[in-house]
């Protein structure tokens, strides 16, 4: 545990000397509070809360995937990532600590949208209700986590860029994130239940309400979970082997 502590603070330094990149991941779910949340959800305290909500399960999922898409790609281009691999500790101490300081800058960054939903809107939460939510914060967070390791493994530097880019805006709209609680398009509605986004965004949604999880949506998250654990696992283990053969 110390030593995984080590490496948390270790990936916190490297942020605070590159604000931006915590700056970044703030800003999409912020500017969309502000242009599409606050002025559309009007007075209504239920839809001004699911809004809200959508947008907090928005910066998890942009946080994670760019945090480490983009992060890990860049660690792997640097001379110091192979030499930490050369360390007796293994690789356990250093992935716990990148996924505590990820989890870490994805509370922080979720604290623009939250101000701007408790003063820009009518949302409001029970104390039980907030509780809940953070707790799925840290359960929503797992599977862009996953696409993230994923993708930071598989490709260099700019190629996670640019798959990191194209991928967050299609998974946000397609998993009914900018819509409100079935009132997305009819074509959104046919694929939503299939995609992360939804199942981690029901999850929220009946954490801060009184929203009917959909199964499929469930089932599909935990899918989703096992199968990009798989590919950010195989990716690990190839680029681990062409450092060392």
């Amino acid at each position: 545990m110390r030593l995984a502590l080590v490496h948390t603070r270790y990936q916190l330094l490297e942020t605070v000397r590159i604000p931006i990149a915590l700056v970044g991941s703030a800003f999409f779910p912020a500017a969309s509070m502000l242009f599409f949340v606050v002025p559309f959800s009007g007075d209504d305290p239920v839809i001004a809360t699911y809004a809200t909500a959508s947008m907090v399960t928005f910066s998890v999922m942009t946080t994670n995937i760019f945090q480490y898409g983009i992060g890990v790609a860049e660690d792997r281009a640097q001379p110091w990532d192979p030499y930490l691999r050369t360390l007796p500790a293994g690789a356990a101490p250093r992935f716990a600590g990148r996924i505590l300081a990820g989890l870490l800058l994805t509370m922080l960054s979720l604290i623009p949208v939250v101000v701007i939903g408790a003063l820009g809107t009518a949302a409001r939460v029970t104390g039980p209700a907030f509780l809940a939510a953070l707790g799925t914060v840290v359960v929503a967070a797992v599977p862009f986590t996953l696409m993230g390791l994923a993708i930071g493994y598989s490709l260099p530097s700019r190629a996670a860029i640019v798959v990191a880019q194209v991928l967050f805006f299609p998974l946000a709209v397609g998993g009914g994130l900018l819509f409100p609680p079935d009132q997305s398009p009819g074509f959104i509605q046919t694929i939503a239940p299939f995609l992360p986004t939804r199942g981690a965004v029901e999850l929220m949604w009946a954490a801060v309400g009184d929203f009917p999880v959909n199964p499929l949506s469930l089932t599909m998250l935990g899918v989703w979970i096992v199968v990009l654990a798989t590919i950010a696992g195989w990716a690990y283990r190839r680029d681990e082997g062409r450092r060392f053969s």
